[in-house]
């Protein structure tokens, strides 16, 4: 069972996917378009992906504020998610998203990337460490469950 990660943005869609046994997150490719508003073309690259990968769960980022309110990106966020689902079929978890993209620009800062070319890379790192974010999280949820089942 793979999972497929999404960084959506208003020009980008980061995409990373999970290992068959759901343990590491890697990296697919960014898809672009030329128009915030233009999706048909992104939703059928991500069709495809999902067969090539038979993928059957994604993952999309929720950029929620600091302050945890919703503003206008969670909202398209949101809305991205309603289409995904309606040309999917499948399950799509919200997963909060602050901070990654920070996260990958110096992590790419840091590995030497040139501050020119870190926006060829920025998306398809954030959609990374989102669906890692999410694996780590079920693979301790499941953790404490099993030690649960332990102690009884």
């Amino acid at each position: 069972m793979r999972i497929l990660g999404l960084d959506f943005g208003s020009k980008t869609v980061g995409v990373a996917v999970s290992d068959p046994l759901g343990l590491t997150a890697q990296g697919v490719e960014i898809i672009r378009r030329k128009s915030e508003n233009k999706l048909r073309q992104t939703l059928a690259r991500i069709e495809a992906l999902i067969q090539e990968y038979e993928v059957e769960t994604l993952v999309l980022g929720l950029p929620k504020n600091m302050n945890n309110t919703m503003g206008d990106r969670a909202q398209k966020s949101l809305e991205f998610r309603d289409m995904l689902v309606r040309r999917t079929g499948l399950p799509v978890v919200m997963w909060d998203e602050r901070l990654t993209t920070v996260e990958a620009n110096r992590t790419l800062m840091e590995s030497g990337v040139r501050r020119e070319n870190r926006k060829d890379y920025v998306d398809e790192l954030a959609a990374i460490f989102i669906l890692q974010g999410y694996l780590d999280a079920q693979r301790i949820r499941k953790e404490m469950e099993d030690a649960g089942e332990e102690k009884v």
